[in-house]
């Protein structure tokens, strides 16, 4: 009765972890394995016959008959007249099977058993847990907001498995209340102990490669290719696509008509502004598309430094290096080259540096970090544009325009 009584208190935690019955056998036999090597030395002499749906479990220990006296071994070996007590007919030399109760173990064997059979499913668990988010990596998952931290966000799917969201690996602009579904790759999973830690991730390129994937048939289908992908998370993305099919317009199909196909992806990204560039094998015309949306007048490459000179009109420098200097450092990134931006007629032009006694050096550094550095540069932009570009006020823009006229239209 009590291996009954042992077995159903087993069963719960089949059905809690769904662990088939060939596993949990496996496990049960291996814990019980363990406590007969305490108790008895050996367990080779034992048999173990488990059916955990039916809550039976026999243990059977083997010994050889021997005369009285003549016991050596008590685990293998038994006494002629201990042996006629479970059969009168046995004889020396017999092999005897006699059924252990696990009441025989003891109680604190049978507490210990339990606690070991727990710990072992509890690992399995793990094990397939962690092997199931491995296979992951790369993938999108949703899951549930169960918690909110200060670094992180703790996340449950629906099976109760914690994912962590650091701080880090969302995006800017992302806010999120518990119950709410978050979409993210499964960016790593690590054994720390035995227990897996899950990372989600909103911000890594591969996030926007499988969005592109979810979002856009041909995509999913292979029909296009989506060659590589940058991102500064939250403000801007650069996707270069290509597809094998001249009949299809990779370009096109990824945005869709008036933008609807994307629009989605851009959504989900918190705004993030994202370019979608034909993908070409010719560097030359690969930098100049990365660089839209201005336009090139001309271009030098240096192959061998991955350098590229790239001349602008004036009125497109702004557009070339972008809000923050976020464009042409995705096009860097897209291309692989280090571009250099030069505006015709430069020679005309001056460097704000050159008005360091008029304008202070903070100034010129946020206009610099704006892409813009030179008199013209600023002279060409609209006050609200500047103030919108960079983190200074109106009132120190016009100064500083005032200067540059004064000192440059003279």
């Amino acid at each position: 009765m009590e291996n009954v009584a042992l077995i159903e208190s087993f069963s719960e935690f089949k059905d809690d972890k769904l662990i088939d019955r060939v596993t949990l056998m496996a496990i049960l036999e291996d814990v019980l394995r363990n406590a007969l090597k305490k108790k008895y030395g050996d367990d080779d002499n034992f048999d173990i016959i488990i059916n955990p749906d039916k809550g039976d479990l026999e243990i059977w220990r083997n010994r050889i008959v021997v005369a009285d006296g003549e016991v050596e071994e008590p685990n293998q070996e038994i006494e002629l007249s201990e042996a006629q007590k479970i059969e009168p007919d046995f004889e020396v030399g017999e092999d005897v099977a006699e059924e252990v109760k696990l009441i025989d173990l003891g109680r604190r064997s049978i507490l210990a058993l339990r606690q070991n059979l727990i710990s072992k499913i509890h690992e399995h668990d793990n094990t397939n847990i962690y092997k199931h988010f491995k296979e992951l990596e790369g993938e999108i998952y949703t899951a549930e907001v169960h918690h909110i931290r200060h670094r992180a966000i703790i996340l449950l799917d629906d099976d109760g498995n914690e994912i962590i969201l650091p701080k880090d690996k969302q995006i800017p602009s992302d806010f999120f209340r518990k119950g709410e579904n978050v979409r993210g790759i499964i960016e790593s999973v690590e054994l720390k102990g035995s227990k897996p830690a899950i990372v989600m991730s909103r911000t890594s390129p591969v996030f926007l490669e499988k969005l592109f994937e979810q979002e856009i048939p041909e995509v999913f289908d292979g029909l296009i290719t989506v060659k590589k992908v940058v991102r500064i998370p939250g403000e801007k993305a650069k996707v270069a696509v290509d597809s094998y099919d001249d009949r299809i317009d990779p370009v096109g199909a990824c945005v869709g008509m008036k933008g609807s196909r994307i629009h989605g992806i851009v959504r989900e990204l918190g705004n993030e502004n994202i370019d979608v560039i034909n993908y070409t094998n010719n560097i030359q015309l690969f930098v100049t598309r990365a660089l839209s949306p201005a336009r090139v007048t001309s271009l030098k490459l240096d192959e061998e430094n991955l350098r590229a000179e790239v001349l602008l009109k004036p009125e497109e420098v702004s557009k070339a290096i972008g809000r923050g200097g976020h464009n042409i450092r995705l096009a860097g990134q897209l291309t692989g080259y280090e571009i250099d931006v030069f505006r015709e007629g430069a020679e005309e032009d001056v460097e704000l540096k050159e008005f360091s006694d008029e304008i202070e050096e903070w100034v010129i550094a946020e206009f610099s970090k704006a892409g813009l550095d030179t008199a013209k540069s600023i002279l060409e932009q609209d006050v609200n544009d500047l103030v919108k570009r960079t983190d200074l006020e109106e009132e120190t823009i016009l100064d500083v325009i005032r200067i540059l006229k004064e000192e440059f239209e003279d």
